[in-house]
């Protein structure tokens, strides 16, 4: 048997620059990590040293979970083929999908990453609203195919010279920390909302129609963002009365990660019911499948149109075998429980460190999907990026790999595998709690109370030193 040829670090490092893309970039670019095998939480490097991995949400179950390796291989060995033979495991899986769902969504396309399902959302949604204008969120993002990339501003803030294409229309991302309206504002779900409402009867005055507004349940790469609940209740109002589809972007955060439901739509409430849903990354843990799911009234519309759709990969046996055995890692290990418990913990542990610090800015999250926004001033909110930048290097040296996002790139995000342990929290925040005290040693780090509506926290002044301001990492959204 022919084994595979291992190369050192550095021979990987030039063939990589040789061979791939250079603008696929890759983590810690100046002394990138060579990763050889993974388990759990846990991701290992060619030198055997352990890394503490808070950036997979990919790998949702744990790396390597055995019970999925077993499934994808068993089925491999027995079949795999196009979804045009009848096979029991897409049938079976997607019935398994539809009981974490509400009623009403019911149909689904299998498709084989989270870009291919959001531009089958949108073409589900243009199909039945025959018109092809969307609304989308600033700072979102959504895909890479260029359907996607034309409505996720957090690509195209990026380019110079980029501009939006004039079906392209974005409202405010309800950021209630940083954003138009904040937490002190009496209702911020209404106004966010009102502000979707405008953007409509702006279309609309210009005889154009809405097709669809699109969502991340919960933003990750816009920084962590939480809703305020009722605002996607809304804005589904103002949509379907002209004429168009809510899309819930569950990506990045679905199957439990939010620990209270099952979907983070379902955070707004249950009578909040979405027309279509996207799912991927954790969905095959690491396998490449994703998913569309809508009502049957939409799939109708779409059958309409007379264009067969058809998959070559999505659906096929070996995907859904390894579906179905993230499902039942997910029951089995109460990995949704672990998510509320850990991730409740951990984001008490940060606000305590809130307390202490104060280039922390913002706690916020919900179940392990949690965001640390670091700023330099807590009344201007000014973006502490140098300092996010440079605790992400720190934590790599502590064998720790966090990712920073966000707009101005200063919210670190807490999005690991589900079998993170309060163990690891309590190791992780214990390295950030002495980072964060080195750094503003380092920095020159002055605080006064000022009056933050009932009250008082500090603001930060913070001058950065030569040795934090070169330690700016290019970490990209995962």
């Amino acid at each position: 048997m022919m084994c595979a040829q291992k190369l050192s670090k550095s021979q990987t490092i030039t063939l990589r620059r040789n061979l791939i893309g250079p603008s696929c970039k890759i983590f810690f670019s100046d002394d990138p990590i060579k990763m050889v095998r993974a388990r759990g939480q846990y991701m290992y490097d060619e030198k055997g040293r352990r890394y503490l991995d808070c950036i997979n949400n990919v790998a949702h179950v744990g790396h390597c979970h055995p019970d999925v390796v077993q499934a994808g291989a068993r089925q491999m060995g027995e079949l795999n083929t196009n979804s045009r033979f009848l096979h029991d495991n897409l049938v079976l899986y997607a019935q398994r999908l539809q009981a974490t769902l509400p009623s009403q969504l019911s149909v689904f396309y299998f498709v084989n990453s989270g870009s291919e399902a959001n531009d089958l959302a949108l073409r589900l949604a243009r199909q039945y609203s025959g018109s092809e204008d969307i609304i989308t969120l600033d700072n979102a993002y959504h895909g890479h195919v260029t359907s996607l990339i034309e409505i996720s501003p957090y690509k195209l803030h990026h380019l110079s010279d980029a501009s939006l294409q004039p079906y392209v229309h974005v409202a405010p991302s309800p950021d209630v920390y940083r954003g138009k309206y904040k937490r002190d504002h009496p209702d911020p779900a209404k106004a966010y909302a009102d502000e979707v409402r405008d953007i409509i009867k702006r279309v609309q005055s210009n005889g154009r129609k809405i097709a669809a507004f699109i969502a991340e349940s919960l933003q990750s790469c816009g920084g962590q963002v939480i809703p305020p609940a009722g605002y996607f209740q809304q804005v589904a109002e103002h949509v379907r009365e002209a004429g168009g589809l809510f899309i819930a972007d569950e990506v990045q955060v679905g199957f439990g990660r939010v620990g209270t439901h099952f979907w983070a739509f379902q955070l707004q409430g249950d009578d909040f019911v979405p027309d279509i849903v996207t799912m991927g990354k954790p969905i095959g843990n690491g396998h490449p499948m994703s998913c569309v799911v809508t009502s049957r009234k939409v799939a109708e519309a779409f059958m309409s149109s007379g264009m067969e759709y058809f998959n070559t990969f999505g659906g096929n046996p070996v995907s859904c075998a390894i579906g179905l055995a993230v499902l039942d890692v997910i029951a089995k290990e109460d990995l949704q429980g672990q998510a509320l418990r850990v991730g409740g913990y951990l984001t008490s542990l940060l606000e305590k460190q809130k307390e202490k610090h104060p280039l922390i800015g913002d706690i916020r999250g919900c179940g392990l999907f949690v965001g640390v926004e670091l700023v330099r001033d807590r009344s201007k909110l000014t973006p502490a990026t140098a300092e996010a930048q440079e605790v992400i290097y720190r934590l790599k040296e502590q064998l720790i790999l966090l990712s920073a996002d966000g707009p101005h790139r200063n919210v670190l995000k807490f999005k690991p595998p589900m079998c993170f342990s309060a163990e690891d929290a309590d190791f992780v925040v214990d390295k950030m709690d002495a980072i964060f005290t080195e750094i503003e040693a380092a920095t020159g780090l002055k605080t006064a109370s000022v009056k933050n509506g009932d009250t008082d926290v500090n603001t930060t002044k913070v001058e950065l030193d030569k040795h934090t301001s070169n330690h700016l990492c290019d970490v990209k959204a995962s």
